[in-house]
């Protein structure tokens, strides 16, 4: 398989994870999908294959040179989000010559440059979209599919002098769990790259500090033709809740290193009603602010209705710059990769989180590197092939400048 088909092969595994399982990996599909990449790498003659009873696939190219080159690694995650549904994803190539590109016409979804003019930058080049019902699920098969088909391009090419190279692919990255059960000391490196990034050139080390917040509220029902001075609406308590946040920290008001308060799911009766955030700041002072403003509501809303509102916010992950800028010639190094393959480095805070951020902080500083995907998570993601190609092609690239600087 070249790179092309074997991304299309792998977006056929509906791999979405889910939060409610409460088992790693949180559903089947991941299983089955590295089941399937362990027979492949198997075939393609990589060493010490191991997938553990958790879906933590690794393996290894061994070394071809007598130097003494530093153990790196590649990391990339099995799941899809669960935000919109992974199964039956029938993807397209399109040669882009510019304007709309019909992805359903019986239910006119359109990928259009008016809402996504990033779209103009690839007139002329070949893209992967889905039919408009599915994401497409370069996040992250797109970095499954790059590492291992630059694997198969090092060892088909040994005159290509690189030292050992392990590879990691995980699974629940996507909901926030894909670094709980990964091991560190067996993965046995240096350093690694998550290549997990989206538009080509994407360099990141800066990330998010991340948090959820579950707030429930418990309300009083009663009959409405006696309810006077007796009921407690809970979803009123909530919409009151939410009011208070301050809206221009929203993700559709912030860019760039501003955090944000992101409502991503509500419940609401009578009786009782929730409201699920996520919480994010690249600062790690204004991370905990936010968290804070949290628990002084909750507390407010409890002198308003007193027993009514309780909590729980649970810290997710943290920015890895203070791990990763100490050592910043990892960063350096996979600059001079990706302009040595003729792609422009743009080198940027991640708003989100990878793997990385976690294992940066288990001992394993991991910074992110581009796949070439766009519109992550839902029915207008799409890849362009060249942009694909090009991250396999940075992936070898580093393997290479390594051994040559050792």
């Amino acid at each position: 398989m070249n790179l092309t088909e074997r991304f299309l092969k792998y977006v056929s595994f509906d791999t979405q994870s889910n939060e409610t399982t409460n088992v790693t990996p949180s559903t089947s599909g991941q299983r089955l999908f590295a089941e399937a990449l362990v027979q492949e790498l198997q075939e393609l003659g990589l060493e010490d294959l191991t997938l553990d009873d958790h879906c933590y696939l690794m393996a290894t190219l061994l070394a071809n040179t007598t130097k003494s080159v530093p153990v790196i690694g590649f990391i990339a995650h099995l799941d899809t989000s669960p935000d919109m549904s992974g199964k039956e994803v029938k993807p397209r190539i399109v040669q882009y010559t510019g304007g709309d590109i019909v992805l359903s016409e019986e239910q006119k979804i359109i990928l259009s440059p008016r809402m996504f003019p990033e779209l103009e930058k690839y007139v002329g080049e070949e893209l992967i979209v889905t039919d408009g019902t599915t994401l497409l699920g370069a996040d992250d098969k797109a970095g499954v599919a790059s590492i291992i088909s630059a694997m198969q391009y090092l060892k088909a090419h040994p005159e290509i002098e690189h030292g050992k190279i392990r590879i990691a692919f995980t699974p629940d990255e996507e909901i926030g769990r894909g670094a709980d059960l990964f091991d560190v000391d067996t993965f046995g490196c240096e350093w690694g790259y998550t290549v997990d990034g989206g538009r080509l050139g994407e360099l990141e080390f800066e990330n998010f500090n991340a948090a959820s917040a579950k707030i429930l509220f418990k309300g009083r029902n009663v009959h409405p033709g006696t309810a006077k001075d007796k009921m407690v609406n809970a979803s009123l308590l909530a919409m009151q809740f939410a009011s208070w946040l301050p809206a221009n920290q929203r993700p559709e008001h912030t860019e760039k290193y501003e955090g944000f308060y992101h409502l991503i799911q509500m419940t609401g009766t009578v009786e009782e009603a929730s409201l699920t955030y996520i919480i994010r700041d690249h600062d790690r002072t204004l991370f905990e602010q936010k968290k804070n403003l949290i628990e002084m509501f909750v507390a407010q809303m409890n002198e308003l209705s007193p027993e009514s509102t309780t909590v729980e916010i649970r810290d997710q992950y943290y920015n890895m710059r203070e791990i990763v800028e100490p050592k910043k010639f990892i960063i350096d190094l996979a600059s001079e990769a990706m302009t040595a393959v003729g792609v422009t480095p743009i080198i940027q805070p991640i708003r989100g989180g990878t793997d990385g951020a976690r294992l940066s902080f288990m001992g394993l500083p991991c910074p992110n590197i581009f796949t070439g995907g766009h519109n992550f998570h839902g029915r207008y993601e799409f890849i362009p092939v060249a942009s694909l190609e090009k991250s396999m092609q940075t992936v070898i690239k580093i393997t290479e400048l390594l051994a040559q600087k050792s």
